[in-house]
């Protein structure tokens, strides 16, 4: 069942961002644990039919959360978040970039910086993310690679999981 929460995504291209909101008919609590939760986030990070699977998750600030994103024929892309800083159930912030299944950085793939806030109000809560890249160069490869329609259809996944809990 949809929704008809608030959906923003908006490209910067003047400073190299890519700013999302999104509402969920969730409390902060519950949302927020979708973000910081390994077992949670493998139900909704991934658009189907690709799935993501944790390998390391270390959140704390300094941690590490290592996983792929798994396609139908199995095939895995590594990405990585290293968190940088942590406000409960306010604010996360990470450095993203995409690597092998050990961690060890691609640096001939640009990685970013996200940061992540949360606000609850009349039991909804909204979630404003603004993704950094270094240039918009480097932005619009990742737009190009599906980025708004995949993160779009990620969110959508999160959604479907607020509303059976």
């Amino acid at each position: 069942m949809k929704t008809n929460l608030v959906f923003d995504f908006t490209v910067n291209e003047d400073n190299s961002t890519v700013d999302v909101t999104r509402e969920f008919p969730a409390d902060l609590e519950t949302v927020w644990d979708a973000w910081t939760k390994a077992g949670l986030l493998d139900q909704w990070w991934a658009p189907k039919p690709w799935r993501a699977q944790t390998k390391r998750f270390d959140f704390e600030e300094g941690g590490i959360w290592l996983y792929a994103m798994i396609g139908p024929e199995n095939e895995k892309h590594w990405s990585k978040a290293k968190y940088e800083k942590i406000k409960e159930k306010r604010f996360i912030s990470w450095k993203d970039a995409f690597c092998d299944e050990d961690g060890e950085e691609n640096t001939g793939m640009a990685g970013s910086f996200w940061t992540i806030i949360f606000n609850e109000e009349n039991g909804n809560t909204t979630v404003d993310i603004t993704i950094q890249h270094e240039s918009s160069t480097d932005m619009q490869a990742v737009l190009d690679m599906g980025f708004k329609e995949g993160f779009t259809m990620g969110l959508d996944n999160l959604e479907e999981l607020l509303l059976r809990r």
